[in-house]
């Protein structure tokens, strides 16, 4: 097949401009270049950024999240109609080695099915925490092959699969967005490889740092649940995870946090409902992560 034409989505807040700087200095200095670069600032105007040539500059009056502002850059993409496949990063991350693009293109062009690349997060000494690595035995960071999921800090996306599955779920704002994402590829068919010669560096940071975490987790994993998963799974899925939540709470406003969003997510509308197929269950279970943990 012939080689895909890249395209890069960065969303950005603007609390972070020497990283961002870093950032969009590494993605120049890859071997590939990309055909076009998107800088979305949510809820900043991006007056103070210097960009290259290739990059456009889309700023945004308010925040529409990370899910709602990586859709405004892969709108910006697809209007285009000069990109195969998009590469979106965190906009603390890094590309430490210059060939992380050519390596993108060379797995897409390999195999048309492949619907989503995720890289390896490491800190900056190298190390990948056992919960940035996609799969429930993740004591082996450097196992590289398909999974069920990918962390949104760096992957890329098939824009033939995004057309066919449509964008990212806005409404989740922050918190399990890529889980949507990722059962909605699986259901229709394309394959998601986690590779761990791709690296992105990225500090180590919990994400229970942003005041909204708890809320938005508990909210956002019943909407996922209502919206993907058939109905025998949803209460077994949803049991799982109140008892993982509830053993690893380790302050009473993290827990009314967390409480609220779960009633928060039953109550509130949660979006189209399309649960996978029992086939995509059976996939998902065989990749070693069924969609009950």
């Amino acid at each position: 097949m012939p080689l895909p034409r890249l395209g890069v989505v960065v969303v950005t807040m603007g609390t972070r401009p020497r990283e961002l700087e870093a950032l969009l200095a590494s993605v120049e200095r890859q071997d590939v270049p990309a055909t076009r670069v998107v800088l979305v600032g949510n809820a900043t105007p991006l007056t103070d950024v210097d960009v290259a040539a290739n990059v456009a500059k889309v700023p945004l009056e308010q925040n529409l999240g990370c899910p709602g502002g990586r859709n405004v850059g892969l709108e910006k993409l697809r209007e285009s109609g000069e990109v195969d496949v998009v590469i979106e990063l965190d906009d603390d991350g890094l590309l430490i080695d210059a060939g992380v693009f050519g390596r993108v293109q060379q797995l897409f062009a390999e195999d048309p099915a492949l619907g989503v690349i995720g890289f390896r997060v490491a800190d900056e000494h190298g190390h990948t925490e056992r919960r940035w690595v996609p799969r429930l035995r993740a004591d082996d960071p450097m196992r590289r092959g398909l999974v069920t999921a990918f962390l949104g800090g760096g992957h890329a996306f098939s824009m033939p699969m995004l057309r066919q599955i449509d964008l990212w779920p806005a409404e989740f704002f922050f918190g399990h967005e890529e889980s949507d994402l990722a059962w909605r590829a699986l259901d229709a068919g394309w394959k998601i490889l986690y590779e761990p010669e791709l690296v992105l560096q990225h500090p180590t940071t919990s994400p229970a740092r942003h005041a909204v975490y708890y809320r938005f987790t508990a909210r956002n994993r019943v909407w996922l649940a209502r919206r993907r998963l058939p109905v025998p799974l949803i209460p077994v899925y949803l049991g799982v995870w109140i008892v993982l939540a509830m053993a690893r709470m380790r302050s009473l406003t993290g827990l009314k946090a967390w409480w609220s969003g779960f009633v928060e997510g039953v109550r509130a509308p949660c979006g189209l409902r399309k649960p996978m197929k029992w086939r995509t269950v059976w996939r998902m279970t065989r990749l070693g992560r069924p969609p009950v943990l």
